[in-house]
């Protein structure tokens, strides 16, 4: 129903954090990938599956508890050296304060939401960064407020969208970082989010609601826009 509505390019994808790796799913543990390239490849309909053996970024490995963050990163040198940081105390300090499963676990599974013959403990989206804004809206439908969120520009895949929300139990978006905009195929329009898998079922219900009252397709029709475009055009004849 989600996709129809907001016409999403590509499938929400299911995402299972696993402390043993059943035998059937190990056939896609194979292919060193990292966790933007393990996104990219579920919403495009594919399974993927990171393990200590095959997750080929040492961002990544540190953020699900794979191994410990090298030093070269931990130290902000490499992030300074690669110009996204002014020093490396600045690359240190964010280093240390990005969060990171605590608990060990063997596995990341990553499959097309509408394929998942389990629960799923987060549901991602990558799309265009005007989805992104109705999944943030329905996710405060009912109970109002506002979103804080959680991001460093730095570990978009790994670590905002899905280690945080796995962590903190709550939804978190994030505008991507310099590692998934060169090694997925990220749009630069596009955004994702990660929603913890116990309100999904609210968030798609929140989306049909709002479809029904027109505010979706009152937006997308932008017609107090045209209405200013058009007294532009009268303005200037």
């Amino acid at each position: 129903m989600m996709k129809e509505i907001l016409g999403l390019r590509y499938s929400p994808i299911a995402i299972k954090f696993m402390k043993e790796l059943p035998p059937h799913l190990e056939k896609f543990a194979k292919k060193p990938m990292r966790a933007c390239q393990m996104l990219m490849e579920a919403k495009h309909g594919n399974t993927a599956v990171l393990t200590p053996e095959n997750t080929s970024c040492p961002a990544a490995m540190a953020a699900f508890n794979f191994a410990p963050l090298p030093e070269k990163i931990s130290s902000g040198k490499m992030l300074c050296n690669l110009g996204l940081f002014l020093s490396e105390e600045a690359g240190r300090k964010t280093m240390k304060e990005i969060p990171r499963l605590k608990e060990q676990i063997r596995a990341v599974l990553a499959m097309p939401l509408e394929k998942a013959d389990f629960e799923p403990d987060v549901v991602v989206i990558e799309d265009k960064a005007e989805i992104i804004m109705w999944l943030l809206l329905a996710d405060i439908y009912r109970e109002g407020g506002r979103h804080s969120l959680s991001t460093s520009v730095i570990q978009a895949c790994c670590v905002d969208v899905t280690a945080y929300v796995y962590l903190h139990g709550k939804t978190n978006a994030s505008f991507g970082c310099y590692g998934c905009r060169e090694a997925s195929d990220l749009k630069d329009d596009e955004a994702m989010i990660g929603i913890p898998y116990n309100r999904f079922e609210a968030i798609e219900e929140a989306i049909r609601l709002m479809r029904e009252k027109r505010a979706i397709d009152r937006v997308r029709k932008k017609g107090i826009y045209k209405i200013y475009k058009e007294r532009e055009v009268k303005n200037e004849g």
